[in-house]
């Protein structure tokens, strides 16, 4: 499954976020990290992953919540959403 996480850094805590980051490269184990982005001039980023490990999702958020606040949505690709789409169409047609 994919998953679009974004994340907020927390008012006071951009210096203690950014060392972390720099630190250890905020490593996420457990998924495949899509990729990860940066909005420049602002506080915000996403990190778009695939995991069938749920769990793994909820640690990594766990592990930086001092620092950032998160939303973390389930998400489909074109051609996942296709597919969800015909079959809506062939039930209501």
């Amino acid at each position: 499954m994919h998953y679009m996480m974004e994340w907020k850094l927390r008012t006071g805590f951009v210096g203690n976020a950014f060392e972390k980051f720099l630190g250890t490269g905020a490593p996420f184990e457990g998924v495949n990290m899509i990729g990860r982005y940066h909005a420049p001039g602002s506080v915000n980023g996403w990190i778009l992953l695939e995991t069938d490990d749920l769990s793994a999702v909820y640690k990594h958020a766990a592990e930086w919540a001092e620092f950032l606040d998160w939303t973390t949505t389930p998400v489909l690709n074109d051609e996942e959403a296709g597919i969800a789409a015909s079959q809506v169409i062939k039930t209501t047609a």
